[in-house]
């Protein structure tokens, strides 16, 4: 263990042994000879006192030497010293989330009973779940955009800067081989196109970086969009200095969190270099302006763009909660297979809190009457290289309504594969202020659930399984209203 957590846990372990004997700091020190202040450096984890200090405080507390010096903490403490030892809160920026480590351990110290229930069942739903390592590091990068509202005006602002160093022309639609260009005169890049295709194990990788002979490997499946894509994210790491990087898209192996998080980083960069705030600001107003809603209108603002539809709906993360101070919306990505029942949330984002629809850890069946699901099922039969469609949402349960723009492409890496990528945003008197079109008759409403297990829908055509979990919640509640009146009957 590294030197400062082991500091760490001795304090730990003093404090615990000082408050089972009902001792407070000044006590201990009249009891000990050792300062107040010394004492509280200890118990912080800042200092670790030498062997005769720790003789005197093994004699006074009548507690083993050996025992005071063990890195095992008792059963109550054990959740914390494990949490200490994975040494994860080495590897996530704890600053980046406006904590400090100290602040962390003072809290543990001072109600390490309540800290440690909670810290057990973090442990415990995580092994429940298979949580793993890299399922916590992509929550903590979620949780990050969520708090900073998915909109990061440093990048922002190194986009422009990038622009007019190398005097791209952002009114019009780039080409990848304007970047390319870049990447190899400005950077030294070699890119190679057919190398992948060798391996059949690569399949699914579009892209893989050798940082020694800065030698970019493409796959030969990509189309446009996602080399430029690609390109965008290389200058990225580039322009913006970023030495610890990740090296396959998608990627395959991390070793630690400032990888996740710098991998957003350039990905957030290249979004904004390739779908301009200005000028998708512009397009979404006249899209927003419209009484009704204009189909055709709004696939070519998509289509204005060298992006994919996962892209622009992205961008549409970042640059409706600022431009439009539309703040309140959810991003969805679903997965799917032909001719399956079977679909998958493979990414999701929510502002400014948890939304509605969200995924589910237990294997529940997602409600069919969402949009996203139908554009799914829709692209796998008609075989187009796009679908979309529109929808609103109601929510009966929490009686929250959603407009829901969905995309459906098809996934050029797996065979009768799909996904669909989504943005909502929630219906209340902001976005009616904000989109003329959200009264438009010809949108079509419907009532919707999250997962059948939990739906109130009574008679849906659609559903995959009865409301198991809503039925055991409504006879839970029915036992508690009779045990509220035979308590009052029998008072």
């Amino acid at each position: 263990m590294e030197e400062e957590y082991i500091k760490l846990i001795f304090g730990l372990k003093l404090k615990q042994i000082r408050t089972d004997k009902s001792l407070s700091l000044f006590g201990l020190s009249k009891l000990t000879g050792l300062s107040k202040s010394y004492l509280n450096e200890i118990e912080k984890g800042k200092k670790y006192p030498k062997p005769d200090k720790i003789a005197i405080l093994s004699d006074k507390l009548d507690v083993p030497y050996d025992q005071m010096v063990s890195l095992k903490l008792d059963k109550n403490l054990a959740p914390i010293g494990d949490l200490l030892q994975s040494k994860i809160l080495k590897e996530i920026p704890l600053d980046l989330f406006g904590i400090k480590e100290s602040n962390l351990i003072d809290i543990v110290a001072n109600a390490p009973a309540k800290v440690n229930a909670f810290i057990s069942t973090i442990i415990k739903i995580a092994q429940h779940y298979n949580f793993s390592r890299e399922s916590f590091f992509l929550a903590s990068v979620r949780s990050f955009q969520e708090a900073n509202n998915n909109y990061f005006d440093d990048l922002e602002k190194s986009v422009l800067k990038f622009v007019k160093a190398y005097q791209i022309d952002l009114s019009q639609p780039f080409s990848f081989k304007e970047l390319e260009d870049i990447l190899i005169e400005e950077y030294g890049y070699v890119i190679k196109d057919n190398e992948l295709s060798k391996h059949e194990a690569l399949d699914n990788l579009r892209s893989v970086f050798v940082p020694k002979t800065k030698t970019l490997l493409l796959a030969n499946e990509i189309d446009e969009a996602q080399r430029t894509f690609i390109y965008a994210k290389e200058l990225a790491y580039n322009f913006l200095e970023i030495k610890d990087r990740l090296y396959t898209f998608p990627w395959i192996k991390f070793d630690a969190f400032d990888q996740v998080l710098n991998n957003f980083y350039a990905s957030y960069f290249a979004g904004a270099l390739i779908l301009p705030n200005a000028k998708i600001t512009t397009q979404l107003n006249d899209v927003f302006a419209k009484e009704t809603f204009d189909k055709t209108l709004f696939l070519k603002v998509l289509g204005n763009f060298n992006a994919s539809p996962e892209s622009f709906y992205q961008r549409l993360t970042n640059i409706l909660p600022k431009s439009f101070n539309i703040q309140n919306l959810f991003f969805l990505r679903f997965t799917h297979k032909a001719d399956t029942n079977k679909f998958y949330l493979k990414k999701e984002l929510h502002l400014s809190h948890q939304h509605s629809p969200h995924a589910n850890e237990t294997d529940e069946h997602y409600c069919r009457r969402w949009v996203s699901l139908k554009v799914l099922n829709d692209i796998s039969k008609s075989k187009k290289e796009h679908e979309f469609d529109i929808q609103i949402s109601n929510y009966q349960q929490d009686g929250m309504r959603y407009l829901i723009l969905s995309s459906a492409t098809k996934d050029p890496f797996k065979e009768n594969h799909y996904r669909s990528i989504s943005v909502g945003l929630l219906i209340n008197k902001q976005l009616k202020r904000k989109i003329n079109f959200i009264e438009d008759a010809n949108i079509k409403t419907e009532t919707v659930g999250v997962t059948c297990e939990r739906c109130t829908i009574k008679d849906c055509k659609v559903r995959q399984a009865p409301a198991v979990t809503l039925d055991k919640a409504e006879k839970n509640k029915k036992i508690e209203m009779i045990v509220e009146e035979l308590n009052d009957k029998f008072a």
